[in-house]
């Protein structure tokens, strides 16, 4: 199902609780990812500021990248974006039988 821009919130929280609107979002030719930026885009999805396609054009993202994004926030909040733990976190959650 397609949403309309009128059904989109203007605002959503930002991933440090601050108000977040799509001009305030990365910019589109952003090359290097911090886990700041990271995260504001997922919190930009999944507050309906933009849709997961939007996302995916607009930073030139796969679906994949953005939905580890996602994971690591659900796992292990922002600091699982950081790329220098991702092989860490992954060895723990296949530890525990969570990594998939």
């Amino acid at each position: 199902m397609l949403q309309s821009d009128r059904s989109r919130p203007e605002v959503v929280t930002g991933p440090l609780g601050e108000a977040m609107k799509r001009e305030s979002l990365p910019p589109p030719n952003t090359s290097r990812w911090v886990v700041r930026r990271k995260a504001e885009v997922v919190a930009a999805v999944d507050g309906g500021l933009l849709s997961i396609g939007e996302a995916c054009d607009r930073y030139g993202l796969t679906l994949e990248e953005l939905a580890s994004w996602q994971r690591a926030i659900e796992r292990e909040g922002m600091p699982g974006l950081r790329a220098t733990r991702v092989q860490h976190y992954r060895q723990v959650h296949e530890r525990q039988g969570r990594w998939s």
